[in-house]
């Protein structure tokens, strides 16, 4: 039995989970052959994060990567009652798979650092996790829609470069969350 799920009276086909984060369950759906993402907020505890509103704060900080030049995929649609995104889906590998699979992460080292100079001039830090982040056709995208106001503790050079290459930390994260 196929799993459908609606967005403003739009059927979704659910394929399969692709992630859950600290904000929601993001799972690859299909509708007319085309491909999505479709993110389900979730209100589970976070230790380490205080949401607001987390699917006005979608629709807000979509708003600002987009004015901030971020690559990001385009929002579809958003249904705030039911609390879904559907979202361009992005094919390929994360920079977490490929620092899981021991490919080198090198050649995204200059987009990224490039994207965090982008974040920080529009005074953003977005979630420089590995996990955010798909290759497409040697183009990295942020795939999610977090961000912050800047601060230089959570900044690429100082947080999340610590997750880019196999580090402790990274380690760590990856025996935590098999």
């Amino acid at each position: 039995m196929e799993k459908l799920i609606s967005v403003n009276s739009e059927e979704y086909k659910i394929i399969k989970l692709l992630g859950k984060g600290k904000g929601g369950y993001s799972y690859l759906a299909e509708k007319e052959g085309n491909q999505y993402v479709l993110k389900q907020i979730h209100h589970e505890p976070c230790s380490y994060y205080t949401f607001g509103n987390k699917i006005e704060a979608e629709r807000n900080d979509y708003q600002r990567l987009l004015n901030a030049g971020i690559r990001i995929p385009k929002m579809v649609d958003i249904d705030i009652e039911n609390e879904r995104i559907v979202k361009e889906y992005i094919d390929g590998e994360t920079i977490f798979e490929m620092v899981k699979n021991d490919i080198s992460v090198l050649p995204y080292l200059k987009q990224i650092r490039q994207m965090a100079h982008t974040a920080k001039s529009a005074g953003l830090n977005i979630d420089y996790f590995p996990t955010n982040f798909v290759v497409q056709n040697g183009i990295i995208y942020y795939i999610d829609y977090e961000c912050n106001n800047y601060s230089d503790e959570w900044n690429f050079e100082n947080w999340g470069i610590k997750y880019w290459s196999k580090t402790p930390e990274f380690l760590e994260y990856a025996a935590q969350n098999k």
